[in-house]
């Protein structure tokens, strides 16, 4: 039975003014569908740390969000204190996940906006206000950004075509539509007919969890499969395309992505398959040269071990969980961003994008 297409999610939205706090559907229970209220640093920290908010650009958005919450619980404090705090967040917020840089770009934002608030001899109300524009500007920002990304994705998705993504790149790893999903999600609205395939993404399940509640949810067709199932369903023919996103991207074009995906690459590339990036400006590092330098986040055994409420590995067997890889940017067919649509990415073409934007 088809269902009735409904809006991408609001992942985490701000609620109320000064004191506010930040209501974000809660991901570790989807498809089970709860929301959790953050008041303060603490709970933002718990909330990116064991991945209650995901998706590098959703993950800036909330450490911004929390820098605010933080700046709003001081409005007695003098213009010096009140930065010495803030810097103190961000650097605290800063520890909570090493690979997505927009955690970092965030950050730094929202430092400058503190340093530049005390400049001015601002404190209390004044002061948080300050930050409260920059925190709402990154939101806001990212959600503009979704929807330029998504527009210039869907010019390489025809009606008929069956796309396969990895992990979760949609609405609930933004503040907008997503990134990966964002083409997709526009193609739809086009009314371009569309299936795609949503690889499971062991170990957390990102894809059959939240993409394929996503997609479900707003009317498109989607089947999932195992990560393990991606080279055959294009071995027989069955993929037109691949959309993925990224969490930091080289000044070469490398790509860092969810664990899984430089498999994914590769079997694209054996099998002639479009393999599309979509990805922010503020998701590229031109401070590393290429991929090799991007830090690998490494999660707990756990994850693995007692994967799916059960334990699945035996006691005492050591467990390797890297949660993300890197892609070469020779296997990438193009990067969309939202200045541009960089095809056979190279360091020129991401240095003349960054220039733009």
């Amino acid at each position: 039975m088809s269902k009735s297409p409904i809006d991408p999610p609001q992942t985490l939205p701000w609620v109320g003014d000064l004191p506010g706090h930040v209501l974000m559907i809660e991901q570790t229970k989807l498809p089970q569908f709860e929301e959790l209220e953050v008041h303060d640093v603490p709970g933002m920290f718990d909330a990116i740390l064991r991945l209650a908010v995901r998706g590098a650009p959703a993950i800036g958005v909330a450490a911004a969000f929390g820098v605010l919450l933080g700046a709003q619980q001081r409005l007695q404090a003098d213009s010096q204190t009140a930065l010495d705090a803030t810097l103190a967040d961000c650097a605290e917020l800063a520890r909570s996940r090493p690979t997505a840089v927009n955690l970092f770009w965030a950050l730094d934002r929202m430092e400058k906006a503190a340093r530049n608030a005390h400049s001015r001899g601002l404190a209390g109300l004044e002061y948080a206000r300050h930050l409260q524009s920059e925190a709402m500007e990154i939101y806001e920002g990212d959600r503009r950004t979704c929807r330029l990304m998504g527009e210039a994705g869907a010019q390489f998705i025809e009606s008929g075509m069956t796309l396969l993504t990895h992990c979760n790149a949609g609405a609930l790893a933004t503040a907008g539509m997503g990134t990966a999903l964002a083409p997709i999600y526009t193609a739809h609205a086009q009314g371009k007919n569309l299936r795609v395939f949503a690889d499971e993404t062991r170990p957390l399940l990102q894809g059959s969890r939240i993409t394929a509640w996503e997609l479900d949810r707003a009317g498109i067709d989607v089947t999932v499969i195992t990560d393990g199932m991606a080279a055959k369903v294009m071995q027989e023919g069955r993929v037109d395309a691949i959309f993925v996103g990224s969490d930091r991207i080289a000044a070469n074009g490398d790509v860092c992505n969810k664990i899984g995906t430089y498999g994914l690459a590769l079997a694209a590339q054996y099998h002639k398959v479009p393999f599309y990036v979509v990805a922010p400006l503020s998701t590229i590092d031109v401070s590393l040269p290429d991929g090799s330098g991007i830090p690998i986040e490494e999660r707990d055994r756990e994850e693995i071990a007692f994967g799916l409420g059960r334990q699945t590995v035996p006691t005492g067997v050591q467990v390797y969980n890297p949660a993300f890889d890197v892609t070469p940017a020779a296997w990438v067919t193009a990067i969309i961003t939202e200045v541009a649509v960089l095809k056979n990415p190279d360091e020129a073409q991401i240095r003349a994008a960054l220039a733009a934007g």
